[in-house]
């Protein structure tokens, strides 16, 4: 669970999988303008999506989630404002996006899909708040 109040900062391009704690800290310093120790949540996905790390340091360290989805799955990150280089999400946004979106055997059009799931997450974190 992300406690309340903790910034949760998406970067709006892909980004290396290969780099860990020290490069992606230096992505969040260099791309996104942020810093990366100062307790927010920075969230990285590679081009095809179907790879996500979260970086976020806790006072004695940085912490790395790496998740991989299987069968045709992808993160669906919010787009960001034209030139900007990141998007903040909100906690039941995060959520929603570390469950991922299937892709059903056809060929249906991934924004819609994307569209559908995050509405249905975010109707059932509404639920669960109240």
């Amino acid at each position: 669970m992300i406690p309340p109040g903790v910034k949760i900062w998406a970067a709006a391009t892909p980004v290396d999988m290969r780099r860990g704690f020290i490069g992606l800290a230096e992505t969040t310093r260099e791309l996104l303008a942020q810093d990366p120790g100062a307790g927010a949540l920075f969230v990285f996905t590679n081009k095809r999506r179907d790879k996500l790390k979260l970086l976020w340091h806790d006072r004695t360290g940085y912490c790395l989630l790496y998740k991989v989805l299987d069968n045709r799955g992808f993160f669906r990150i919010p787009e960001a404002a034209p030139g900007a280089t990141s998007v903040i999400i909100d906690p039941v946004e995060m959520a929603a996006i570390l469950e991922g979106v299937q892709l059903p055997p056809s060929k249906a059009a991934p924004r819609k899909i994307a569209r559908l799931a995050r509405d249905a997450a975010l109707r059932q974190g509404s639920t669960h708040s109240n």
